[in-house]
């Protein structure tokens, strides 16, 4: 369930000032012109466009290896919520794997994370460690499906651990959340990607939330499980280019586990790149800008504004 009201901020409008001259000078010469040191009305404030960031990655932590350390560097420059998008502590999820290889690196940034579970999280006790390290953030324990606002968007986390198929109680869940916002832009977060050119793949347990996404006109999807990072024009359900309504993949699981090489690359691929990174979104009020920041400055560069639908 989305978190927080909506508040709205009306100003009255202030009559010109000139108007009393103009009436005296209309008139019989009898009104008094109104003084020149007569004060004007205080000028309202300009308002200010609610933007907020949004910055991460999945398939971050495995002990041993430095990736982990190198993106949290990243994570420590720039402001905003951290989106962990899930294979957040390698092999499997354990309590010592997130204490050991998760927390002595993303884990500085625990209170700013909005966490999602992969499919290594759920090799120990369904998920039990992820829950209990997360606590709250998580949502619920066992369904790890929440919302939340960024600025003027909704933003909806999905878990692909657990039935997201037309019917389920998730799938459900969402479109009431969607069917509810009055807003422009909405964001989807969800482990497993409805597109990929990475060894994994399109995902077809997401395709049934795709389409209800791209039914209410969703803005973009971001994923993991694919080491790589990789950017979709927006598309339909079944991967046809839909520039009216289409909802644009993120695959960026670039956290800090050894890179993937692509495979076979699909229709509609536009960016493409095999290392570490993390993803910067900035949500302004009807328009949102990706800026893909890698470790290694220099070695690739991904950016872009979209207006919302």
């Amino acid at each position: 369930m989305a978190i927080g009201p909506r508040w709205w901020r009306c100003r009255r409008a202030w009559a010109p000032v000139a108007l009393a001259i103009v009436v005296s000078a209309c008139g019989d010469g009898n009104s008094t012109p109104s003084s020149p040191n007569t004060p004007s009305p205080p000028t309202p404030p300009p308002v200010v466009p609610v933007t907020a960031v949004l910055v991460g990655a999945g398939d971050v932590a495995l002990c041993g290896s430095p990736g982990a350390y190198a993106t949290a560097k990243l994570l420590d420059g720039i402001p905003g919520t951290v989106t962990a998008v899930g294979d957040l502590a390698y092999m499997s999820g354990t309590e010592q794997e997130f204490y050991k290889c998760y927390d002595p690196f993303w884990g500085r940034h625990k209170t700013r994370t909005r966490p999602l579970p992969g499919n290594h999280e759920y090799a120990t006790d369904q998920g039990g460690p992820y829950y209990a390290y997360f606590g709250d953030a998580a949502g619920a324990p066992g369904a790890g499906y929440y919302s939340y606002r960024a600025g003027n968007w909704l933003v909806v986390a999905l878990n692909s651990n657990i039935p997201l198929r037309a019917g389920t109680q998730q799938y459900e869940w969402a479109r009431a959340e969607l069917r509810n916002e009055t807003g422009k832009c909405v964001a989807v977060y969800v482990h497993h990607p409805r597109f990929s050119s990475g060894p994994h793949g399109a995902c077809a347990e997401v395709r049934d939330v795709w389409a209800l996404l791209n039914e209410y006109g969703v803005e973009f999807m971001v994923s993991g499980h694919d080491h790589i990072y990789e950017r979709f024009s927006p598309q339909d359900a079944s991967g046809r280019l839909d520039l009216d309504r289409g909802v644009r993949q993120f695959v960026v699981g670039t956290g800090g586990h050894d890179p993937y090489a692509f495979g076979h690359i699909l229709s509609n691929s536009e960016a493409r790149y095999a290392g570490w990174g993390v993803l910067k979104l900035t949500l302004g009020p009807d328009s949102y800008t990706w800026d893909f920041v890698p470790v290694t400055g220099g070695a690739f560069a991904d950016s872009g504004t979209t207006a919302c639908h």
